[in-house]
């Protein structure tokens, strides 16, 4: 177990130092014509730092079981007046089957800002720094929520390295201030690689590090844990506007339990609400 997570840290960390540091292409923005290009900003576990363009807002749906639990995200994302600042929502839902559990409900709901700090160029990652207020909306005596109010920061990083190859990075922590009367903060680090293998079809292979705590009768518990996720999407391009659907099968090794397999099911819709003129 060791070995695997030193292997999942060595790749997370690989690849967010890779986005940084790969030679970088030269490429005009606006004629920028690389098959990785037709494709952005719909991957599952990785946050990926493009914001959304003015007058387009994105619905995602995701849908995960792991182990025995079900869990289905919704999220809607929108610009605010321009790409640079991006407000989004996302409302969790879980179905708990696992360790004896029986619950069904919302779980806590997150209210994002995002700032565009730095939009892709020839020399420059994207680069948008995420901030996130935790609202305690799910039943923490079921198991639907921590019953704290908190917050979370995540830095996205994101290159295109050739014609068909994008990386991405994440780093970032969460907070909650009361859970049943502790403070506890929990860590993750993580990368992806994308290969286009189309204007419409992406492969995958998305990697998270976790350092996470939680409070059980009354004292901090730790669990640390590496989720590997190979995955595809594939893009629709309408006349309304582009759907993404996709499709991932996450592994994730944690310290002293079973090896859990999963599966993730994705689906988004990007669409224009206001008119060019």
């Amino acid at each position: 177990m060791v070995t695997k997570f030193t292997c999942g840290m060595r790749v997370a960390f690989g690849v967010c130092a890779a986005v940084a540091l790969f030679p970088l292409a030269a490429f005009a923005d606006d004629d920028d014509k690389r098959t990785a290009k037709a494709l952005q900003d719909n991957s599952f576990l990785i946050e990926e730092a493009y914001n959304q363009e003015p007058g387009v807002v994105q619905h995602i749906l995701g849908l995960r079981r792991q182990g025995r639990d079900w869990d289905l995200m919704f999220t809607q994302e929108w610009p605010v007046f321009s790409q640079q600042h991006q407000f989004s929502y996302s409302i969790p839902w879980a179905r708990l089957r696992s360790d004896g559990q029986r619950a069904s409900g919302i779980g806590d709901v997150m209210f994002n800002y995002r700032y565009q700090l730095f939009e892709e160029t020839m020399n420059m990652p994207a680069v948008a720094p995420r901030f996130s207020l935790i609202v305690p909306s799910g039943d923490e005596t079921r198991g639907l929520g921590d019953g704290s109010r908190g917050f979370q920061f995540n830095l996205p990083v994101s290159k295109i390295v050739s014609d068909r190859v994008t990386l991405h990075g994440n780093a970032g922590f969460t907070h909650l201030f009361n859970v049943e009367g502790l403070k506890t903060d929990s860590y993750h680090l993580g990368g992806s690689a994308i290969y286009a293998a189309s204007r419409e079809l992406n492969f995958m292979f998305e990697v998270v590090h976790e350092w996470s705590e939680a409070v059980d009768t009354g004292a901090i518990v730790r669990e640390r844990s590496l989720t590997v996720s190979p995955g595809l999407r594939y893009a629709f391009n309408l006349d309304a506007g582009q759907l993404v659907v996709g499709a991932g099968a996450p592994i994730v090794f944690t310290e002293g339990q079973r090896t859990s397999y999963g599966a993730i099911l994705y689906l988004s819709f990007e669409h224009a609400f206001l008119r060019k003129k």
